[in-house]
């Protein structure tokens, strides 16, 4: 299982050079304030910024142990 994709869009929020100043502004040494969702030509990626998305949660909440039983 790869918990991250080979493909990442770019996005201010995780790119290596740019600054959190909130959590919808970036500061970017190229641009200046950017928006966290926008991007540039100068965008390097970094793992360590990157918060994967949750895993689904189980859908079986409302198993019963009948349910595990041959």
């Amino acid at each position: 299982m790869n918990l991250f994709q080979k493909k990442i869009d770019p996005r201010c929020a995780y790119c290596a050079r740019g600054h959190h100043l909130s959590e919808e502004q970036i500061l970017c040494p190229k641009k200046g304030v950017m928006e966290a969702g926008s991007h540039c030509r100068a965008f390097k990626y970094d793992p360590l910024k990157r918060v994967p998305p949750r895993p689904a949660a189980l859908a079986g909440s409302n198993l019963k142990d009948e349910d595990f039983q041959l």
